[in-house]
């Protein structure tokens, strides 16, 4: 595991910029195995492989939701939750790369246990996306939020929070970056813990 800075793309895109993947055979002295990926505004933990045999078998945890994901996010706005809610709505891919909700925002239902899109309002192309969150702190004009993706959709924790109200501070593609309130010198997304069933099993391979 390593702890990914934020502002840095994992793998290498069309702007030709830097990315963390050519620097980690030198920063973990052997080849890296991709086992899953961070977004670039992202920091935190980053888990990888040191063998084809272990990127298979964490891949297949990953695949199977063995894997549990904890993350930290500062968001806009008072959100106060009593013990854990769920954020239960559908994706599908957007516009520009771009992830949306499966269906209208107006017909998104705040309920005892979260937020929830009625069945008769989701898309036919919608993708199962289910984020537990607990609020930690709020006060009048932010809230910090302790995150657990039960789904691994593409922007998903980006996505439910913006459309619950509840941007993440510095997000320029899914909030409005031009709003004094979500302002923020990064995007305010940490991932600060995975649970790996099966870590122990490879503990030959892993970064000491």
């Amino acid at each position: 595991m390593i702890n990914k800075p934020a502002d840095i793309a994992l793998l290498a895109d069309r702007s030709g910029a830097p990315c963390l993947w050519d620097a980690l055979p030198e920063l973990l002295g052997a080849k890296p195995y991709l086992v899953h990926r961070l977004d670039k505004g992202t920091s935190g933990v980053l888990l990888i492989a040191l063998d084809q045999r272990t990127q298979t078998a964490l891949t297949k945890a990953f695949n199977r939701r063995e894997v549990r994901k904890f993350y930290l996010a500062r968001v806009a706005g008072r959100l106060e939750t009593r013990g854990t809610l769920a954020i239960d709505l559908p994706l599908k891919r957007g516009r520009k790369s771009r992830y949306r909700v499966a269906g209208p925002r107006s017909a998104i239902t705040r309920v005892p246990a979260g937020w929830v899109l009625p069945a008769a309002d989701i898309d036919a192309d919608g993708l199962e996306a289910l984020t537990r969150v607990r609020t930690l702190s709020s006060d009048a004009t932010e809230s910090l939020l302790l995150l657990a993706p039960r789904t691994g959709r593409s922007h998903q924790l980006r996505v439910h929070l913006s459309w619950i109200g509840h941007p993440i501070l510095g997000d320029s593609l899914y909030g409005k970056p031009d709003a004094p309130a979500q302002q923020a010198p990064r995007l305010q997304l940490h991932c600060h813990r995975l649970v790996v069933p099966v870590w122990g099993t490879f503990k030959a391979s892993s970064p000491s």
